[in-house]
């Protein structure tokens, strides 16, 4: 099996990520959720909704949103650790981060 992470931060402005299986077998949904909460608190992330419980798929859409599409143009090992994470917490073989938008897509 094979995961796609598209990162989205507008028209023509996608960043593709792509994992085999194998790739991701040394990590875990706990420690991918746990590193997107220290990023969010790293970033100073704004909560999409301050009355609530801050869901992961808020917190993924905030941590692109606040670390910025620059990683995601060079493919850095943020952004590569931002889609394995992703994928990781997800947990689904095709998944959009479209920022601009605001949501997510499977």
């Amino acid at each position: 099996m094979h995961y796609q992470v598209t990162v989205a931060f507008g028209e023509n402005r996608d960043y593709v990520f792509r994992f085999a299986e194998s790739e991701l077998n040394d990590g875990s949904p706990e420690e991918a959720r746990r590193w997107f909460d220290r990023e969010f608190a790293d970033l100073e992330c704004e909560p999409s909704n301050p009355v609530g419980k801050v869901l992961i798929i808020d917190k993924i859409l905030n941590v692109a949103r606040y670390g910025g599409e620059q990683h995601f143009i060079e493919a850095d090992a943020w952004a590569l650790r931002f889609a394995r994470s992703a994928a990781l917490v997800l947990a689904r073989e095709h998944v959009r981060v479209d920022v601009a938008a605001f949501n997510i897509g499977y």
